[in-house]
């Protein structure tokens, strides 16, 4: 979440009148995050969350709100868009699409404990047995055509041994793709769930936000994003039982298949490889805004390289 577009009162009261939500009390500008313009929302019936759209493709807007929708129909503490008076749940403001969620209770956790990972692992396992249901489907906008062109863009922006590890991991991801993934499970999954991503009422999550990069994809991916950011601290030290807890719950409500299972430690390398690349991406080339928070890639350079070398197992013994 970012600020890249300012909004003000009167677009805010323009946009409310479409909605039944009551009158405009007060906003602010949301800086964490690196991809959309987000405000808090407070008005005379409760507190929202409005989204403007910077980098999303317009067409697969009615995927996420359909799949938030869907997923709170299920039971899955998440985002649900607001709908407007006429039934749709996108609007536009200052030329951007936009929306209104409601605002969740809770809030994320820097440093979770196994207690609240294991919380997590549950919710996401209900979460991938829910969208079985979901009947819509939208393609992975960070798939392996998309690192390869980014890799293009990033030309000789990096030096000579970045590209060497880059272009070395392309190529055996794009083997994995042939061989070891091709068994794996797939449905629509979150794609983007780091802490930030997460809220947290004392040990129990109270919602999950941020549904912007849903994909269909394979759902051990899901995990490896996961366990990349929650199953290791800041200084990229593992913290096993924080992963053993996620894993567990994860695993007695969605039971780990034995593809799953060997192509673990190539999958925890795509993960850091995709976060990786974006932001290079995001570094290298950064959008303008009034508010603009750019992650380091560096992080995730240091985690694929790591999982090259060893990679810690999805379910522990």
């Amino acid at each position: 979440m970012s600020v890249y577009t300012r909004v003000d009162h009167d677009d805010l009261r323009a946009l409310l009148a479409d909605y039944a939500i009551g009158e405009l009390e007060d906003f602010r500008g949301i800086a964490a995050g690196i991809t959309n313009t987000n405000y808090f929302v407070d008005t005379t019936t409760g507190r929202w969350v409005l989204t403007l759209f910077e980098q999303v493709d317009t067409a697969a807007l009615p995927f996420f709100m359909q799949l938030m929708d869907h997923l709170a129909g299920h039971g899955v503490p998440g985002a649900h868009p607001v709908a407007r008076n006429d039934g749709g749940f996108l609007s536009e403001v200052r030329g951007r699409p936009a929306a209104l969620v409601y605002r969740l209770s809770g809030a994320s956790i820097e440093s979770p404990e196994p207690a609240q990972c294991g919380s997590l692992g549950g919710v996401v396992a209900e979460m991938h047995r829910a969208v079985r249901s979901f009947g819509l489907t939208q393609d992975n906008t960070r798939d392996l055509a998309w690192l390869r062109d980014a890799r293009a863009r990033l030309g000789t922006r990096l030096d000579t041994e970045t590209r060497t590890l880059l272009d070395d991991e392309l190529a055996y991801q794009s083997d994995c793709a042939r061989t070891c993934y091709v068994d794996l499970p797939r449905a629509v999954i979150h794609a983007d769930m780091f802490r930030d991503n997460v809220l947290f009422q004392g040990q129990r999550v109270s919602g999950i936000i941020d549904f912007y990069f849903a994909c269909q994809e394979y759902l051990l991916f899901d995990l490896a994003v996961i366990c990349n950011d929650w199953a290791y601290d800041d200084q990229r030290r593992h913290l096993p039982d924080h992963w053993a807890a996620f894993a567990g719950a994860y695993h007695r409500r969605r039971p780990l298949t034995d593809a799953e299972i060997r192509a673990w430690p190539a999958m925890l390398r795509a993960a850091a490889l995709r976060f990786w690349v974006s932001r290079l991406v995001d570094y290298h080339f950064p959008m303008d805004g009034d508010v603009v928070h750019v992650h380091d890639p560096t992080p995730f350079e240091a985690l694929l390289r790591r999982h090259r070398e060893q990679a810690p197992p999805l379910i522990p013994s």
